[in-house]
């Protein structure tokens, strides 16, 4: 069983269908007894930093999703379910983050036009079980405003470019992290998350 966190700030339907597509058993939950109870966890989210955080702390849903990721569970955060596992944003400053990994989420300089919106490749910089079958440079459907800038970029495993490098997935263990949305990017899409269930 997968479980689909629901704090108010996500794709959750679109996310569940491509879940079922790849033949898995999802729930989607803002409670924390399913979050614990689940095989794996998927993180997903758009919207404000600080707003999320809010609910989550409401709900309180930050020690049942930390305790997930310290068991092991397989866990795949996506876009502000990716930034919310770092320790701050620029976008709401005193709000604090999960802080799984080190770091902050910054926001494209004023140069850029914002949101990086629409398709995007995305440069597999390391080996990983979710790009299994996936060609490097594969297009990706993007849209934030903000980009994770981790202390240790060892956790890197995907990178992108709008005007610039910046990391677009990461990985520690079984906790992975995507920027881009996998539910809204068709065939190579589909089959990232087919890979994070057979995990």
């Amino acid at each position: 069983m997968i479980c689909i966190v629901d704090y108010g700030a996500g794709n959750l339907r679109s996310v569940q269908k491509a879940v079922e597509h790849n033949g898995a058993e999802s729930i989607v939950s803002s409670h924390a007894a399913d979050i614990e109870k689940a095989d794996k966890v998927i993180f997903p989210g758009v919207g404000a930093f600080g707003k999320a955080v809010e609910a989550i702390d409401h709900l309180k849903l930050r020690a049942p999703i930390i305790h997930a990721i310290k068991a092991q569970k397989p866990f795949l955060g996506i876009c502000l379910g990716l930034q919310l596992l770092f320790e701050k944003s620029e976008e709401n400053p005193d709000a604090v983050g999960l802080g799984v990994f080190e770091g902050k989420v910054k926001r494209f300089p004023g140069t850029l036009k914002v949101p990086h919106l629409g398709w995007n490749v995305l440069i597999e910089k390391e080996t990983s079980p979710l790009w299994n079958g996936i060609p490097d440079k594969s297009y990706f459907y993007f849209a934030h405003s903000f980009f994770i800038q981790p202390k240790d970029e060892s956790c890197v495993i995907g990178e992108s470019d709008y005007g610039f490098t910046f990391p677009v997935a990461v990985q520690k263990g079984h906790l992975f992290g995507l920027q881009f949305h996998p539910e809204k990017s068709q065939k190579w899409g589909l089959l990232i998350l087919k890979n994070f269930i057979e995990l």
